[in-house]
């Protein structure tokens, strides 16, 4: 594959709100051992690279300083060492940043192929939420398929994904979500109940839905006042897994329930695990659960697709929080 010394690289300045977001004329990057390059179909938007953009979440030592986390396209060009990619091959990756571009490096082990049967789009919508999903709920939080399950913010890309994941495993799921319509699509999703938090307070509606009990696992994205309300919700030996706040992360609450409830308490962010952490989701995730999207019982939901020149449109769409399931840039013009 022939490659360009130059490229279009969407630029976030010194940072500030989407209008800040500009294409810029870029060098395509260079390639290090291990890694491979990736000529850019679709990228994903998400939350993160709207609190970087924001100034609010700093990329982590030695990952590139551009936005974009989650893209598909075809390997352009592969590093010493690596034997499992080959040129021309399609395929979907969890990037470092420096996604909402034309070309972009990534680790080889954080690469997977595109599923058969789904289109770039769909196949750039996956590794964030995907990732994301399989290591929390999953991996943190032990689902089974006999648990119960809250899904905070059941209408985003993550809860879209834990929604249909949890489904596939057998597990009961419960979520919340801001408005009648995305109550009515995580339905569709698979949610046996999806409880608008403007109209409905979730403790009591959750603890009515489980007869008292409470449920086995929550995820959470919100925090603040969600926290004291999620241990309360908590059945004994349950686990809450936070992965982000919305809310503010510094709260007073009671901590009794912990010791009572003999609960658990974690949680983790992505963009900081090693590339050997990333790796090893990776290859869980084509062992788990790519038969799963190639047999079409678990998709992402694509919200609507934005041209690369109109990326501050997609990160207002996103902060406006009116979405289900994912926002995605269009970046090349080819065909899975």
């Amino acid at each position: 594959m022939s490659l360009p010394a130059r490229m279009r690289l969407v630029d976030h300045g010194s940072g500030g709100g989407p209008e800040v977001l500009k294409v810029i004329d870029a060098e395509v990057p260079e390639i290090g051992a291990g890694e491979v390059l990736i000529a850019v179909q679709a990228a994903g938007v998400n939350r993160p690279d709207v609190a970087q953009r924001a100034g609010s979440y700093p990329p982590p030592k030695g990952a590139s300083p551009h936005l974009g986390l989650e893209v598909s396209g075809r390997i352009a060009a592969v590093g010493q060492g690596v034997t499992e990619w080959k040129v021309g091959e399609a395929v979907c990756a969890l990037v470092n940043g420096g996604g909402y571009a034309d070309y972009v490096s990534a680790p080889a082990g954080q690469v997977l192929p595109v599923p058969t049967g789904l289109d770039w789009v769909q196949a750039a919508a996956l590794p964030e939420t995907y990732f994301t999903v399989w290591a929390n709920v999953f991996e943190r939080g032990g689902l089974k398929a006999s648990d119960c399950i809250l899904i905070h913010g059941g209408s985003s890309g993550i809860g879209v994904t834990a929604i249909q994941l949890a489904k596939a495993w057998g597990a009961t799921v419960y979520c919340t979500v801001g408005t009648p319509e995305k109550a009515q699509a995580c339905r569709g999703f698979g949610a046996d109940a999806a409880i608008d938090y403007r109209q409905q307070d979730f403790l009591v509606e959750v603890q009515r839905l489980t007869e008292g009990r409470g449920v086995d696992l929550i995820l959470d994205m919100v925090g603040g006042t969600y926290v004291e309300k999620n241990l309360r919700l908590l059945a004994v030996e349950g686990r809450l897994v936070q992965i982000a706040f919305l809310q503010r992360s510094r709260i007073e609450l009671d901590l009794m329930p912990i010791m009572i409830k003999r609960l658990t308490v974690t949680g983790s962010t992505m963009r900081p695990r090693s590339a050997a952490d990333k790796a090893g989701l990776a290859q869980a995730l084509r062992q788990e659960v790519w038969p799963l999207l190639e047999q079409g019982r678990v998709l992402p939901h694509i919200h609507r697709v934005f041209p690369l020149e109109q990326a501050a449109q997609a990160h207002a769409l996103m902060e406006s929080s009116e979405h289900i399931g994912k926002i995605m840039l269009q970046v090349g013009s080819g065909t899975a």
